[in-house]
Formats: structure tokens, C-alpha cells, sequence
């Protein structure tokens, strides 16, 4: 019988030929991965400004479509357009709350400002303005002075000033025209109609979530304060000649301190935005958001603290250096620790997973307190009534103050992980 070969490639030449195609793949969308990291906030803009112009077209067609246009009017169909224009931000849960606001203060003002009209209308005669005019200012004083209140004005101001325009709109209306009702009515389901575009395209159309950026926000705090703690270590016992301090840089930057210190009001708000998102990812309905916030303030307290540093780096007493080598190897032991810690905090809350700071993060802190009191006897420094000894005194208390606050942030942190039901690590 006659025999056929069969060529047969070899398996290593296929293997490599495969693994060469797929690094060909990996450098043809590396350029598009680098370039969407760097443009991540333009990118997010731009698809937002994309949905506005989707829902307002949707809208808009309560214009285009003649059907519906005869049927609510030009003075109704314009209602949703200005919700759609007003209530759609960037967050859906800012979306959400904005929406819910307007509505109920809608619905509120809407009611009484009816049952104002029909009162007016039963009086009837002169008294049918007076009605209108005392009940306009009744509730439009109440409402105004209940939007002074920090509490109100900081969560329901929206809300409230729907009220007040609604009411106002809907009673004054019912002066001049008979069927208040029927346009109170129409005007709530325009309301309605452009809630629900921008509800729907928020939530389902590439949503931006405020507690995805609230989480990835925190955990950014982390890392940027411990590079901020390394830099300060490097830059104190950093040796540099005299004729170099000119040409040399520093390595410590404190931006990320004063980004720190300088971020109260924009956690507030995503804290209150995350709480009006529904259950999506990793977030449930009921995550603890509070403890985000409260997590927030014990860094921005460590970050002062950090940032306190900056005296001892520019102070005009600079420490002779032996004095600094003296406390060198302790000292960069302790700032080790303390960058370590921190990332391994923010590692946890970025994995949300339990790292149990209580069993060992703690335990090694209060061993670097130790480490760094020991620094401060006088066999250590000499005798502290000099300059340099002074000087040397200060960077060492910074640095067991920041100790002492990073124990209470890593207690913070574990019990978030807690309420969160964070995995074990």
C-alpha cells in the first residue's frame, strides 16, 4: 500500500507564532488603553454631553410628533424639556435625587397651590384674589424660610424652590383660567415624561456612578499620602553638598496633602449622591457610605499633620548631620511602616476585602511609637536646648503624631470592612 505524508507543523513554531500574534495584539491596543487613562475625565464629559443631547432629543419630540403636540399644548410640552435641562447631572444618583426632589416638590406644591385656586374660586368676587394673595404668601414665606436652614438647604433646597414656584404657578393660574386641574395635571406629566428620559438614560445608558468615584476617590487618599511620607523621609535625611542645595529638587511633594485637606465638600456630596443609587457592582442598598465620610475627616486630620512636616524641611535650623544619622535608621523605619500601612488600608477598601488591622497593623504601630519615643532620649538627640536639638525634636513628635492618627484611621477601617461585610483577606 502506498503511504501519504502528512506535513505536520511543528508545536513549538505554532506556540511561538500564536504568542506573536497575541503581543502584536497587546501593542496595538496598548496606545488606545494609555490614551483613554490619561483622557479618563474628557472621555467621561463627553458621554455625558452625548446622553443630554440623546435625552433631549427624546423630548423634544413631544414637538416633532404632531399627534402629541396637539394634545398637551406649547405652554405644557416646554415643561419637560426644562426638567430634562435642569434635573440631568452628571452622577445618576445626583440625577435621582434631583428628580425625586423636583417631583415631590411638584406633587406638594401642585396639591396646595390647587386647593389655594378652588378656595379663591368658592369666595369668589374680591375675595378670590385676597384668598390667593394671603395663601401665595403664607407658604412662600414658610417654604423661603425653611430653605435658610443649613440642614434643608444643604439636601431639599432644590426641592423646596419647586414648591414655591409650582405653588405659586398653579394658584395664581387659577384667577384666569377655570380648569386649573386639567393643567395642573398635564404639566405633572410632562414633568413626569422628562424625568423618566433622563432617569432611564442615566441608569442604563453608560452610567456614572458617584460610588464608583467616591470609592476610587479614598482609595487614591491612600497612596498619595503614603508617597507623601516617603518623600519627606528621603528629602529630611537626604545628604546634599553646599554647592549642590541649588541644583537639587525635592522629593517631597505635599499636593497631595493640600488635595486631601481640600476635598470636605466633594465627599459630602458623593456620600449623599451614593446614597440615592440603586444596587449595582459591588454596592449594595444599604453600604455603609457614612463610614466613607468619616474616614474622609480622619485623613484630612493626618494629612495636616503630614503636612506639618514642611516646617521641619524648611526650617532655617538645619540639624548637623551626625545629629540626623543618629535617628536616620529609626526614623526611616518608622516612615516604612507608615507608607506600608497606609497602602495596605487602601488596598483593603479598594478590594474590600478585611485586612484585620486590629490583629497586626495596630500592634506594629504602637511598636513604632515605641521605636520613635525611644529616639527622643537624651542619649539620642544630646542635650535640647539648642537649635538642632529642637529641630530634631519636632520631625520626630510629627512623625509619632502621625503614628497616633494612623492607628485611629486603620480602627476606621476595619470597621467599614465590618458594616461593608467585607471578604477575609
Amino acid at each position: 500500500m502506498g503511504s501519504v505524508v502528512i506535513p505536520i507543523p511543528d508545536g513549538d513554531q505554532g506556540f511561538t507564532h500564536d504568542l506573536k500574534q497575541e503581543k502584536k495584539f497587546r501593542v496595538s491596543l496598548s496606545p488606545v488603553i494609555s490614551y483613554v487613562q490619561k483622557n479618563r475625565d474628557t472621555i467621561r464629559k463627553a458621554i455625558h454631553a452625548i446622553k443630554v443631547g440623546i435625552a433631549l432629543v427624546l423630548v423634544s419630540l413631544v414637538y416633532f410628533v404632531d399627534t402629541l403636540y396637539d394634545e398637551v399644548g406649547d405652554d405644557n410640552a416646554m415643561w419637560a424639556i426644562m426638567t430634562v435641562v435642569v434635573i440631568f447631572e452628571f452622577y445618576a444618583g445626583a440625577t435621582l435625587s434631583k428628580g425625586l426632589s423636583r417631583g415631590i416638590g411638584t406633587v406638594l406644591g401642585g396639591g396646595l397651590g390647587y386647593l389655594a385656586a378652588v378656595l379663591g374660586q368658592q369666595v369668589g368676587g374680591i375675595g378670590n384674589p385676597f384668598v390667593v394673595g394671603v395663601s401665595v404668601f403664607i407658604f412662600g414665606g414658610a417654604a423661603t424660610y425653611a430653605r435658610l436652614n443649613p440642614n434643608i438647604k444643604k439636601r431639599y433646597d432644590y426641592g423646596v424652590m419647586i414648591f414655591i414656584l409650582t405653588f405659586n404657578l398653579v394658584s395664581v393660574s387659577g384667577l384666569r383660567e377655570e380648569n386649573v386641574i386639567e393643567i395642573a395635571r398635564e404639566r405633572l406629566v410632562m414633568i413626569v415624561l422628562g424625568f423618566a428620559i433622563c432617569i432611564c438614560i442615566s441608569l442604563f445608558v453608560f452610567p456614572m456612578w458617584a460610588s464608583d468615584e467616591l470609592h476610587d476617590s479614598m482609595v487614591s487618599k491612600f497612596e498619595g499620602l503614603a508617597s507623601t511620607i516617603e518623600g519627606c523621609i528621603e528629602e529630611y535625611f537626604r545628604v546634599v553638598n553646599e554647592k549642590e542645595n541649588q541644583s537639587v529638587q525635592p522629593t517631597a511633594s505635599f499636593r497631595d496633602c493640600i488635595s486631601v485637606l481640600n476635598s470636605k465638600a466633594k465627599d459630602e456630596s458623593l456620600v449623599y449622591f451614593a446614597k440615592w443609587e440603586p444596587w449595582h457592582g459591588r454596592f449594595g442598598l444599604s453600604h455603609p457610605w457614612d463610614k466613607y465620610q468619616k474616614i474622609g475627616e480622619v485623613l484630612r486630620e493626618l494629612a495636616a499633620i503630614i503636612l506639618s512636616l514642611k516646617g521641619s524641611l524648611n526650617s532655617p535650623e538645619k540639624p548637623l548631620q551626625a545629629l540626623r544619622e543618629s535617628i536616620k535608621e529609626p526614623c526611616e523605619a518608622a516612615g516604612s511602616s507608615l507608607a506600608w500601612t497606609l497602602r495596605e488600608l487602601g488596598e483593603s477598601i479598594m478590594k474590600m476585602r478585611r485586612c484585620e488591622p486590629g490583629a497586626f497593623m495596630v500592634p506594629k504601630l504602637k511598636l513604632v511609637r515605641q521605636e520613635l519615643s525611644q529616639v527622643m532620649c537624651p542619649f539620642k538627640l544630646g542635650k535640647l536646648d539648642n537649635a538642632e536639638g529642637f529641630a530634631v525634636a519636632s520631625f520626630v513628635f510629627t512623625l509619632m503624631g502621625v503614628v497616633e492618627k494612623l492607628e485611629d484611621l486603620s480602627k476606621e477601617v476595619e470597621e467599614l470592612g465590618e458594616l461593608a461585610g467585607f471578604l477575609q483577606g
